[in-house]
Order: C-alpha cells, then structure tokens, then sequence
C-alpha cells in the first residue's frame, strides 16, 4: 500500500484518488479552494424573485461510457449518483446573415438530413465524406491513443499505425485544411472551426485529428446533469469519501519535495511539517508544476502553447426565451476573432477582445437552477488570457470587463436575441477571474492547446503523475477523466 497525495481535486484529482482508493492505497487529497471541482465551478446569484444557478465551467458531458467505467471500477453505478439526461438539439447553429439555423444531433444519419434541409444536398454528401474520415481517426485514435500512456513523440512514432490511419490522421495538416478539403459550404466550414476551440486552439493551427472531437460529441451524445454539471463533483466527492480518502480543503501544497529525483512528500501553505508520500499525483496545471511546484523550476517537453481563456457573462433573464440548451451565434469573419484572441506575438500584433466574438449561450431548461418564468444564461466568447505579453490582455484593467460585457450583449442583440431590458442581474467573469479561482495561468481553459501530444502523465521525478486538463490526453471532462485512468493504471493496484 502506496501512500499518495493527490494535488488538486478537480475532476482528475477526485477520480484518480477514487481508482486508487478502491485499489487499496491511503490516499490523501489537498485542495486550495473551499470546495472540490476545480474548473468544475458553481455559483449561486440570489434575488428576490428567486436563486439562480449555474455551472461556470463544463457545460455539456460527452462520452458517458467514461464515467460508467470510473464508478464501476470504484464499485458503484453512475446512475445510483447522477442523472443524465441527453441533450437534443446537442448545439443550436445559428449563422450569420438571414439563413438557416443547424441543430446538431447524436444520430449521423439525422444530422446529415438535417444539413441536407438546411444547406443542400451536397452539403449533406460532403459533411457524410467527412464523417467516413473522422471515423477512421478515431477508430485509430480512441484505444491507442486516449486511452494510454503517451510520454514522448517517440511513444507516438512507435504505435502500430495502420497506413490507412496514418493518411486518416493526416499528420501536418490542421482541422481547417481538413474542413476545406472536404467541406464546399462555408457554415459548415465555421462548424468544424469550432471544435478546435473545444481544445483551447486556432483552427488554422490544430491538427486534423482534432475532428475525432466532432466525432466523439455526435456519436455518443451530449448530455445535462439534472442540478448541473456541478453534481459529477458531489458524485466523485461522496465516492472518494466512501472509500476512505482524505480531502482537506483551504489547502495549499506550495511544493513537491522530490530531492535525489524522487518524491518524498508535499509542503503545505502555514504548515511546517511535510506531508510525507510515495507517490504524489497532481492535478495542477503542468506548467504551474513545472514551474512553481518542484525543487528547482523545469522545462516542459511536450508542446506549451497555452490555450485560449473565456470571457464569462452570468445572466439572470425575466421571461423565457425558447433559446436551446446550448446555442453559438458565429460571427461574419471567423478569422478575424482568432486574430483578435490569439494575436501574432512574431509579428508583434497584440491579442485583444474579439469586437464580434462568437458568442456561447447556454440555457438549462432546468427548474432547479432557476426561478419560475426566468431564465439563468451562461454567456461564454473566447478571449484571450490575462497577462501582459503580447499574446495576452490585462484583464484587471479598470472599466475593461464591463466595457466588454456591453459589447457582448450588444453583438447578441444584432444577431436577433436582445435581453439587455430584461435583464435582473448580469455579472461577468474575466481569464483573470479563472486565473486566481482555479490557478490556470492567465485563465487559460485547456491548459496547453494542441492535438495528440500533451505534458506527459509521468512527471520528471520518480513517483510523480500530472492529471487534467493540461496533460495528456487533454482537456475536457472525458479526457480528463481519462487521465486518470491511465495514471491509476500506471501507478497499479496496492496489492502487486
């Protein structure tokens, strides 16, 4: 029996600690924050017609089979904690200009048909070429890939690839070279785009296998939490108790002791003692772990491009609005907002606020999270992360937020749906905002932005393990759940 700390109880955190818990190891669990989940965030706005709930983080669930697996393998059924209810449409389209809205759904030959009504026939015949294409990546991808432990671009090179899966995954090309290839409507075109933002990255830049990301999503589903996405937290929280792990909140692990590289245990914020261990896993963004948390700072191997961040609007909104769960209103130049977002530190072009962002509204048709006849949006733009480099934007800047705020508000009105008059209370979360609640560095959602190759899962000492969203196999609820399966699994049982 192992003892292990596990830093940080987002997600990754609480299903590591839970595998190897059940697994028989002691297991101990340190969380800065006053409550677990991590960018799994919650809050609760209170008004005299009534409470207001919403999810600041994840929004939609993806790949439920992910989260069967973990509570099975920690002796329970998902069910027996949560209540999953799909989510049809997954994603309400709406283009600029006059035209069609597009509902995306979890059934391919539906969705066809219905890009078929909206777009034409040969829009529909080309998004089912794409489809034959993203099924093929992630058939190769899903077990070889997200499933394992991936160190090095060597461990990549080293997989048994088809020829077939190879040419499907298109090493060198990017997700926007694939739309183009296949796609001749320039809306479906802008749909595909989007899926890069699912991974923190610019489309023009994320590899083509990131369309295993559409692949996954209307496949197998997106589905809601009834009492929001908040409650997989409880779930995981109530499970790690269950079998005897340790959670200590309003605790900060200020560093790793990995002296002679191996590690020996965690020092805690106004505690004098170390926290001795065997095994440390960290559930900390791998740059801050990097950086901040070891004896003397590393360098990062894998890929480092930090993700783009979100500008956040909490709406309280009288009266009911017939908006779907989750709507994106794109913009006219699509392009345009990555310039904005991303900047070109090479050419010394400062990121700024997008003018006319895409704008991500999601409406939960859930009475527990809203008063009768109201409604509780989660407004969320990419934007770039806070800091002072040129690819960054001082968020703390005095009158920034709420400028920006009115600006989004005002690109949603001209984009047909105009609640500035019914409004009962707007609050807006900035990069800056995500930055000193969770510890992403400049509020960066995913971590580092890319595709297949991530910070590995073994840390550059022995007996240290990175889980989340900014280690392989990436960010987002799956993956990152995922993680911790592979680290659990590398780290084995107490008992071998």
């Amino acid at each position: 029996m192992a003892r292990i700390v596990v830093v940080g109880a987002g997600v990754g955190g609480l299903a590591t600690a839970a595998r190897l818990a059940a697994t028989g190891h002691q297991v101990t669990v340190f969380e800065r924050a006053e409550a677990v989940g991590g960018k799994l965030g919650r809050y609760v706005h209170h008004t005299p017609a009534g409470s207001f709930h919403f999810d600041t983080g994840p929004s939609l669930l993806t790949l439920p089979e992910v989260f069967h697996d973990l509570f099975e393998a920690t002796g329970a059924k998902l069910d027996e904690y949560l209540d999953l209810t799909p989510v049809d449409p997954i994603v309400r389209h709406v283009f600029p200009g006059d035209g069609p809205t597009l509902d995306s759904c979890a059934d391919p030959t539906e969705f066809a048909a219905r890009i078929g009504a909206a777009f034409g026939d040969r829009a529909a015949a080309d998004w089912q070429r794409l489809w034959r294409r993203a099924t093929r990546v992630w058939d190769a991808s899903h077990s070889a890939v997200l499933r394992r432990a991936v160190d090095s671009p060597l461990d990549l090179a080293a997989l048994a690839w088809r020829l077939g899966d190879l040419a499907a995954i298109g090493p060198g090309r990017t997700l926007r070279g694939l739309g183009r290839q296949y796609l001749s409507d320039p809306r479906l075109r802008m749909l595909l785009d989007r899926y890069a933002t699912y991974t923190g990255a610019d489309p023009r830049r994320a590899p083509a296998a990131l369309v295993a990301v559409p692949y996954a999503e209307l496949t197998f589903g997106g589905w809601y939490l009834r009492g929001g996405l908040g409650t997989l937290a409880d779930a995981l929280l109530t499970r790690c108790l269950d079998l005897g792990v340790v959670v200590h909140t309003d605790a900060t692990v200020t560093r790793i002791d990995a002296a002679g590289g191996r590690v020996h245990g965690v020092r805690l914020a106004g505690v004098a003692a170390p926290v001795p261990a065997d095994v440390v896993v960290a559930n900390v963004d791998a740059l801050t772990v990097y950086r901040d948390l070891l004896p003397s700072p590393r360098r990062l191997a894998a890929l480092t491009d930090r993700s783009l961040a979100g500008f956040v609007l909490l709406l309280g909104v009288a009266g009911e609005t017939g908006l779907a769960h989750h709507n994106v209103f794109f913009p006219r130049d699509y392009d345009a907002e990555f310039d904005a977002v991303f900047g070109r530190p090479g050419r010394g072009v400062r990121a700024r606020p997008a003018t006319d962002p895409t704008v991500f509204v999601t409406v939960a048709a859930d009475p527990a999270v809203r008063p009768a006849g109201h409604e509780a949006w989660f407004v969320l733009v990419n934007a770039p992360r806070h800091g002072t480099a040129t690819g960054a934007v001082d968020w703390r800047r005095p009158g920034l937020a709420e400028a920006y705020a009115d600006r989004v508000l005002d690109v949603l009105a001209a984009r047909g749906v105009d609640v500035r008059d019914r409004l009962v209370f707007r609050e807006a979360r900035t990069p800056a905002d995500l930055d000193a609640a969770t510890g992403a560095p400049g509020g960066a959602i995913y971590g580092t932005a890319g595709g297949l190759l991530r910070p590995a899962n073994r840390g550059p000492a022995a007996g240290l393990w990175l889980v989340g969203g900014s280690a392989h196999p990436g960010g987002g609820l799956p993956m990152v759940t995922l993680s911790a399966q592979i680290v659990a699994d590398e780290i084995g049982p107490a008992w071998e």
